[in-house]
């Protein structure tokens, strides 16, 4: 093994240019892999945490999955039959048997909360917004978000001592221009119309919410809705939020109503996610391939000039694993050492996007670049340069092991 790994050192050494830059190739590719793993990794899950905080796992909703069948439908299911202007029933929306829903989740795991959603538009002076109003429980509700402790300035208790009180998000406030304790004329689209006293506002930190969501008692919802004793929302909260999905499943299926889990309600923004990471993968992949490709020739350069040698080791009683082994490892160090490069490279990288300050407000809302500062991105980036770097110094490697002493000699001869 000694001999093996001498000779392997013997023939970087003797070509240092392309031993330097074969190991840049690889650093380069790490590095930028932590870099970009770093920052898409870190906005993902800070996006992900503050979804699952400021938002419930599930909400079973006043609609149906699917339509219900017209009657002539049932009657004739296979029937040549075609319905035209049909009008929907004029009916109050809502959830029908809420207290049974509410009271049967009172005996499963989940926490759950009532509410009543319905859109209103606030007037402060001369600014109209329009918004959504969430009339909630307080006490319930802390049990399925985290709104209380998003809150602030004011309290959610404030909601009880207050005779209208609302919460506003902090973009909603900024766009009206009020602060706590000002008073507000909001207005349904029924034409209900509450002066409502500002008693809290909320930052979650997710844009969708603070710029448009609002919180009063399910009581004054009801009164600018003018739907009484109506809720068209039960919010729960599940342990384990992995398994959203599964439980939303059964719950639509027990109670018939539509069940969003937090997975489908912010498909579309985990839908681009998954590009993002596909992006990222292809683009520091291919950095890595040519990586690879730069350890490839090398080692294929090397073989082509020792040719006599590799003759002559193999004369002398090394066997094609000892042969195969000299190039394996110079792959393996190339690999090895442009790992432990592209690691500092990657850290520093990281570094400096910590360091950069500026004002963002998309999906979420942030002073800088979100980092993910975990052990994950130098784990996985090491073990895509080590495959990438084994897989180029195996193929030559096992050219060489194959060669025969006897043609080589007589060809040389």
């Amino acid at each position: 093994m000694g001999l093996v790994l001498e000779l392997a050192l013997g023939h970087l050494g003797q070509r240092k240019r392309q031993t330097l830059v074969s190991v840049a190739g690889v650093a380069l590719g790490v590095g930028f892999f932590i870099g970009m793993m770093a920052l898409m990794g870190g906005f993902q899950k800070y996006f992900i945490t503050q979804v699952i905080d400021s938002w419930p796992h599930i909400i079973i909703k006043d609609e149906f999955r699917e339509p219900a069948l017209q009657p002539v439908f049932r009657v004739y299911p296979q029937g040549a039959v075609q319905l035209v202007s049909l009008k929907p029933r004029d009916e109050l929306k809502g959830i029908r048997n809420a207290r049974e829903i509410l009271a049967a989740l009172e005996d499963s795991p989940y926490a759950s909360a009532p509410t009543l959603r319905t859109q209103v538009f606030y007037r402060y002076g001369s600014r109209e917004v329009a918004a959504t109003l969430v009339g909630i429980d307080p006490k319930r509700e802390m049990q399925v978000t985290q709104l209380a402790r998003d809150i602030n300035q004011g309290s959610l208790d404030a909601l009880y001592s207050t005779a209208n009180g609302v919460i506003l998000g902090e973009g909603l406030a900024k766009k009206l221009g009020v602060g706590l304790g000002d008073m507000l004329s909001v207005t349904s689209p029924v034409g209900a119309v509450l002066k409502m006293k500002v008693v809290g506002i909320f930052n979650t930190g997710v844009t969708a919410l603070d710029n448009f969501e609002s919180y009063s008692l399910i009581k004054k919802a009801q009164v600018l809705a003018a739907r009484a004793n109506v809720i068209n929302q039960v919010r729960l909260r599940i342990p384990d939020v992995s398994v959203a999905r599964q439980v939303a499943q059964e719950l639509e299926n027990r109670f018939g109503y539509k069940a969003e889990s937090w997975e489908e309600s912010y498909s579309n923004v985990l839908g681009l996610f998954k590009v993002q990471n596909g992006v990222m993968y292809s683009a520091v992949g291919a950095i890595l391939v040519v990586a690879a490709f730069g350890i490839f020739n090398i080692i294929s350069t090397v073989i082509n000039e020792k040719r006599r040698d590799i003759a002559i080791l193999k004369s002398i009683g090394l066997s094609e694993g000892d042969i195969k082994g000299v190039f394996m490892i110079q792959g393996l160090i190339l690999g090895l050492v442009g790992t432990l490069l592209g690691w500092a490279l990657g850290y520093g990288l990281t570094e400096m996007l910590a360091s950069i300050r500026f004002n963002m407000e998309g999906f979420v809302r942030t002073q800088g670049f979100i980092l993910d500062r975990g052990l994950k991105p130098y784990g996985v980036a090491a073990l895509f340069a080590m495959l990438s770097a084994t897989f180029a110094a195996w193929l030559p490697a096992r050219k060489a092991a194959r060669l025969n002493p006897v043609d080589i000699i007589r060809g040389a001869a």
